[in-house]
């Protein structure tokens, strides 16, 4: 029996989950969003994350179904650090529905009102109400999550609903403390100028593991 690999034949997308935190707006990846009636669907977060918490408080955040070409600062941007302690859209462009941010170059977004929410071990399942909804870009092709994985190369951020962590053996690594990416070598032979590929933090922030 082998229950991880037949999950893996199931079909996710990338999208951005964004709420508003006061007088800013956060946000975080999210994988796990399915369509359950024509004005209702269901949107996993983490427990962990800052996200879950103000969605909880306003109960109004949107969703931006990012397409292939995402600007590669929104997936480091989003999915590799807490809005406890940034600014999530600092830097990042925006356009503001029903007063909630979005991601402009998304191919379409929902803005959302929870009706309900579904408590697991680790996550929060949100039942939303469609309020609202747009296409933006309507000729670009949204992201799988296999798309991201396979031709982005990316990597799965430890409070998405699909993390499995991976044991890997390594002469020499260094690990980046911020994202989990795994340097395989020296990082000391790397410019200063170097950054993870991944979340696009500075050479400083890896550990020799």
């Amino acid at each position: 029996m082998n229950i991880q690999e037949s999950l893996k034949n199931l079909s996710y997308g990338v999208y951005a989950a964004t709420v508003k935190d006061n007088d800013k707006s956060t946000g975080c990846i999210v994988n796990s969003v399915i369509q359950v009636t024509y004005n209702t669907i269901a949107v996993s977060i983490n427990h962990n994350n800052y996200t879950n918490e103000c969605i909880k408080k306003t109960k109004h955040f949107a969703i931006s179904i990012l397409p292939e070409d995402t600007d590669e600062n929104i997936i480091p941007a989003f999915g590799f650090q807490s809005g406890r302690n940034v600014n999530k859209f600092d830097g990042i462009e925006k356009i503001t529905v029903s007063d909630v941010d979005i991601i402009p170059n998304c191919v379409s977004y929902l803005i959302l009102d929870v009706e309900n929410t579904i408590e697991t071990e680790t996550h929060t399942i949100f039942i939303a109400k469609i309020i609202e909804g747009d296409v933006i870009n309507p000729n670009k092709k949204p992201m799988t999550y296999a798309y991201y994985h396979l031709i982005k190369k990316g990597l799965t951020p430890k409070n998405a609903p699909t993390f499995i962590e991976q044991k890997i053996e390594y002469k020499e690594a260094y690990k980046c403390s911020v994202c989990g990416y795994i340097y395989n070598g020296s990082i000391e032979n790397e410019p200063d100028d170097f950054v993870c590929p991944v979340c696009k933090q500075p050479k400083s922030v890896f550990k020799k593991v």
